[in-house]
């Protein structure tokens, strides 16, 4: 189960675990807006399971410019279509190859189908003449940086000894 969590100014600002948003409640840093049916059932106590919580506090989110390459980025910037034929990617490519000079960079990396990565190996566009369906950039805006504000929450036992001391 998923909670929403806003900031300060009612704008939404990541969506994290329920665990995580039980403790943001739990330790006065947020306050919930609206549950689910089903509650959290623990050791001691029975609370609601939020699905919509309010920081106390506004968080500031920086723009960061040097967002870590991942394959796992790549493939979400590219909605996990191949840069070469469009079809379901499944694989990262370099544009330019490592072994010609290509770096980990955002412009040099797609997302690719495996047979065109199969395809392409370690050759360059020209030699093969093809072309990128689109200009690779590095991805802007906000909800590339929420994922870092998600961290695991502790488990029950570490609540409650936390809570009793």
């Amino acid at each position: 189960m998923r909670t929403l969590v806003l900031n300060a100014g009612f704008e939404p600002l990541a969506v994290v675990t329920f665990r995580r948003a039980l403790v943001l409640v739990l330790t006065g840093k947020a306050s919930v807006i609206a549950e689910d049916d089903e509650p959290v059932v623990g050791p001691t106590e029975i609370l609601g399971r939020p699905s919509v919580i309010l920081l106390n506090r506004y968080v500031k989110i920086p723009y960061r410019h040097d967002l870590a390459v991942t394959r796992r980025g790549v493939l979400r910037r590219d909605n996990h279509l191949c840069a070469y034929c469009g079809k379901t990617a499944t694989t990262i490519d370099h544009v330019v190859p490592r072994s010609r000079g290509g770096g980990d960079t955002w412009e040099n990396m797609v997302a690719c189908c495996l047979r065109c990565n199969n395809t392409k190996g370690d050759k360059t566009l020209a030699s093969l003449g093809w072309s990128l369906r689109f200009v690779p950039k590095p991805p802007r805006g906000p909800l590339w940086q929420l994922k870092e504000l998600e961290k695991p929450a502790p488990s029950w036992s570490e609540y409650l000894s936390e809570r009793a001391a």
